[in-house]
């Protein structure tokens, strides 16, 4: 097997592994929440959703400073770094006995994690150019998927196994996949005594900075629509048939219906990626992306959301592959883990504010208005990232 392939299944299993780590506490987090003492239902709610949020809004802060440590040690350092810290964590998690120590873990794995910014980085400068835009959409399936079966993975182990268990399981498995990447990731990485360069001097490295800027944005304007919808799905569904049974069921099917399309698709846009450019795909994916909101507000029944949910999911396939081939085109490879990383951060940003600006606006304004909006935000995405890209034309992309 090739080294970069090689290298791509390391880090697609680590990225798998991590993602559904950091998800699989979703289905039960309210109940282990109420196990450490709080019983009052509002004050359940409260601290499960201060307690998953906050290992995302520190690992958004964290992100570019992992990033930048991996311009200067090494990207494997970065990935063994962050899986074993992750699996040390995790197993701790387990031993929890209030509501505070859960916060203080579910904070210290948020400044610990940047296991995919230092993925992506790797499999980005290693892959040749050719089969990047493959590489990168293959890569991006390990974290949908993770996404996908974590929460499925955690709510079947906490009826089988008990909830803190969960966490050892899961400790477990993120050891392996720092034995995974000592074992399998090679990186012939010679590390740099010069001083760290500045934000401002990396700025200045940078061929195109306006892309740049519509890049990250574009980034957590992929999260902000693919999350924004899913807090009132329950919701719309039930308003859908409210006679339904098994709603949460249906639900699940709904929300996993762009997860399903995203991991079969990625890898085939990718390679259409590396034949016309990922620009392209960028653009004609966000108009996708727009297009198939919209009706999500005019269905009838659960399964024509979930028929365009699952058409989304092709365009959100090309999004984030595209956004990574246009990060390697436009960044030189010596500061890339510091640009990956506040990429990461914006991808954060969308998974934590999405759900908060769309429930605020479901309950304020009504559901459609939900994707009346999203959509909105998405073409004028896409015309923004037109206007960049024309204006400092690069024909690497």
């Amino acid at each position: 097997m090739q080294l970069w392939k090689r290298n791509l299944f390391a880090c697609w299993v680590g990225s798998f592994v991590t993602v559904a780590g950091m998800s699989m506490v979703v289905p039960f987090l309210p109940l282990y929440v109420e196990l450490l003492g709080i019983h009052n239902l509002a004050r359940i709610a409260q601290w499960s959703g201060a307690t998953f949020g906050a290992a995302y809004v520190f690992a958004a802060i964290m992100s570019p400073i992992w990033g930048k440590l991996s311009d200067k040690h090494g990207r494997k350092l970065m990935l063994l770094r962050a899986s074993l810290g992750m699996a040390i964590v995790i197993t701790l998690t387990g031993f929890a006995q209030n509501i505070y120590q859960l916060l203080g873990l579910r904070l210290l794995i948020g400044l610990i994690s940047g296991y995919l910014a230092s993925a992506i980085t790797l499999i980005a400068s290693q892959t040749p150019k050719e089969h990047s835009g493959w590489a990168l959409g293959t890569l991006s399936t390990g974290s949908v998927s993770g996404s996908l079966f974590g929460p499925l993975i955690g709510g079947c182990l906490a009826d089988i196994i008990g909830l803190r268990q969960i966490f050892f399981v899961t400790g477990f498995f993120m050891f392996l996949c720092f034995i995974t990447t000592s074992l399998l990731v090679y990186e012939d990485f010679i590390p740099t005594n010069c001083a760290p360069l500045t934000n401002r001097e990396v700025w200045k490295m940078i061929s195109n900075p306006t892309i740049l800027i519509a890049i990250f944005i574009t980034t957590f304007m992929v999260q902000f629509a693919n999350f924004s919808i899913e807090p009132i799905i329950t919701v719309y569904v039930k308003q859908l048939l409210p006679d339904l049974a098994h709603i949460a069921l249906v639900s699940g099917i709904v929300v996993s219906a762009s997860g399903i399309s995203t991991v079969l698709a990625a890898p085939q846009i990718g390679k259409i990626s590396d034949r016309i450019g990922p620009r392209r795909v960028l653009l004609a994916c966000l108009i996708l992306a727009g297009l198939a909101v919209i009706p999500q507000a005019f269905v009838k029944t659960p399964w024509q959301l979930t028929g365009l949910r699952f058409i989304m999911g092709f365009a959100i396939a090309g999004l984030l592959p595209s956004i990574n081939s246009l990060i390697k085109c436009h960044v030189p490879n010596a500061v890339s883990g510091r640009i990956y990383g506040f990429n990461q951060a914006s991808q954060y940003l969308g998974t934590i504010f999405g759900p908060i600006i769309g429930g605020q606006m479901a309950a304020n304004f009504g559901i459609k208005y939900v994707f009346f909006t999203t959509s909105i935000l998405l073409f004028l995405n896409a015309i923004w990232v037109y206007l960049s890209g024309n204006l400092r034309p690069d024909k690497s992309v």
